[in-house]
């Protein structure tokens, strides 16, 4: 139990770490990088919470994308300051970038080494899986802000 409870808080620690970075590099407010730390946290160690209840992984990202986007649009109604600032730089640990790299490795060895039908089917596979996952962190981002945006406005 100690030994999980302390592999999700390293999971969170670094996870934060490129999250900030990123912030840093978008131009958010000093005081706005906590939080952009806290939810690349939240995202990534709820996406391993969700993936270790051997959910795909299509789904946690999903699920995992649409808590923090919740989430922002509660700290950018608190705090008065664009939703984007939050969840730019809190989704960046959720990118699947070693698929995304494995389908690119893949199709340079197909033309480097000619094609096999090992190499299209990793792919195939890897590039479908990470357009995949892609999507799910556009949909679980934009869900909530439009859920919000669309239901607590007065009807005129």
């Amino acid at each position: 139990m100690n030994e999980m409870i302390l592999s999700y808080l390293l999971a969170a620690i670094f996870s934060a770490i490129p999250a900030v970075g990123f912030g840093m590099v978008f131009n958010v407010p000093k005081h706005a990088l906590k939080f952009c730390a806290l939810g690349g946290a939240i995202a990534y160690t709820s996406r391993l919470a969700l993936l270790d209840l051997h959910m795909p992984i299509e789904l946690a990202t999903f699920l995992a994308s649409l808590l923090i986007g919740t989430i922002a649009v509660h700290w950018s109604r608190k705090y008065i300051v664009p939703r984007p600032i939050y969840t730019v730089a809190s989704i960046i640990p959720l990118i699947p970038g070693t698929f995304a790299f494995t389908a690119m490795i893949s199709l340079v060895d197909m033309n480097s080494h000619g094609v096999t039908p090992e190499l299209i089917a990793a792919f195939i596979g890897n590039g479908l899986k990470a357009i995949s996952i892609l999507g799910a962190i556009s949909f679980g981002l934009a869900l909530p802000s439009l859920y919000f945006i669309r239901y607590n406005r007065p009807i005129i």
